[in-house]
């Protein structure tokens, strides 16, 4: 069994290495992810708040924001026990080889989960105008930016998944890059 020290230093080491999109089952995302954290690697599944309703009651639950996908830190030349991972299909990639996600557009999707700010599935964006977030909660964040009638949101973009998020912002947030 592993000392915690053993843990940190292996997750310590793994993120100087990449993040890569992982394809898991449908709703084993949470699984997956303690899993792999398990093994000691670093994942990182973003998940929302969403309000469903039951026949008598409503409640908040928590979805992952990228369904059937979740992020993980892990050595490309020896990806052998991460695929081993119950749940985990594959890694997202081309040429049957994972293709790394940019730091930044990870950074970016992890500042927005740890803001206040309410977050919202999006269809993946390839157009319109490409900003950073200057003030408020969300300093930091680039992104593109989409006007919904008087609400403006920010959408950060995972382009390996096709797959974007966005949150409501104010206008005056919002610098061009």
């Amino acid at each position: 069994m592993e000392s915690d020290t053993e843990r940190s230093n292996q997750i310590q080491a793994g993120s100087t290495w990449p993040w890569f999109a992982l394809r898991v089952r449908s709703n084993f995302e949470r699984k997956s992810a303690d899993l792999l954290r398990q093994k000691g690697l670093e994942e990182f599944l973003p998940t929302y708040q969403r309000r469903s309703q039951w026949s008598d009651r409503k409640k908040l639950i928590e979805r992952p924001l990228f369904p059937g996908y979740l992020f993980c830190r892990f050595d490309p030349q020896n990806w052998l026990p991460v695929l081993q991972t119950p749940g985990v299909v594959h890694a997202v990639g081309f040429g049957g080889k994972p293709e790394p996600i940019e730091e930044s557009e990870i950074e970016s999707l992890r500042t927005m989960v740890r803001s206040s700010v309410p977050l919202f599935p999006n269809a993946f964006l390839r157009v319109g105008q490409k900003v950073q977030i200057r003030n408020g909660p969300l300093a930091g964040v680039e992104g593109v930016v989409e006007r919904f009638e008087k609400n403006c949101r920010i959408t950060v973009s995972i382009s390996l998944l096709q797959r974007s998020v966005s949150a409501e912002i104010e206008a005056e947030w919002v610098a061009g890059i």
